[in-house]
């Protein structure tokens, strides 16, 4: 973290504290827009996911399996950023569904292989009309999502710093 100090010259506010409490308003929060944003995605979503029995985080599961097809519990934790009390649930979900195989390994008996199967790769038709769905409901075109989305990732890289 840097000290308060650092940011209030930053933002030009340094000694104000009338300008410093403005601040403080949850409208000018980067945190709640971002939250308000989350929440927005996944009320968008929900209505093209429930024809095809997913929740959001199952379709993220989806799409990172339609992306590798094959991948270990603990990679697929890394790559959602979800820790496997999280995501054992929806896996065992997403394999009654008959979307996924989950398979122990056969050289580590302790890693668990998730695999599609022919229904969870078929879904990615889907998957496509989604994203498309969604990129529409967002008004931006592609180019100005690609440097938002890189925008946010680098925001969440700099928080997630030591």
């Amino acid at each position: 973290p840097f000290p308060v100090d650092f940011w209030s010259k930053t933002m030009g506010v340094e000694g104000d504290n009338t300008k410093m409490e403005s601040l403080l308003r949850l409208d000018q929060q980067i945190c709640f827009a971002l939250y308000g944003a989350a929440h927005a995605f996944t009320r968008a979503y929900k209505p093209l996911l429930d024809p095809i029995g997913l929740t959001y985080p199952q379709y993220l599961v989806m799409m990172a399996l339609w992306e590798k097809e094959t991948s270990t519990v603990k990679a697929l934790g890394e790559m959602l950023g979800l820790d496997s009390g999280t995501l054992s649930p929806l896996l065992k979900r997403l394999e009654h569904a008959g979307l996924i195989t989950r398979k122990r390994g056969t050289v580590d008996e302790r890693q668990v292989l998730v695999a599609l199967t022919t229904k969870g790769a078929d879904l990615k038709k889907e998957g496509v009309k989604i994203m498309a769905a969604i990129g529409g409901a967002t008004g931006c075109g592609l180019e100005e999502l690609a440097q938002l989305r890189d925008r946010v990732n680098a925001l969440k890289d700099s928080l997630a710093r030591p």
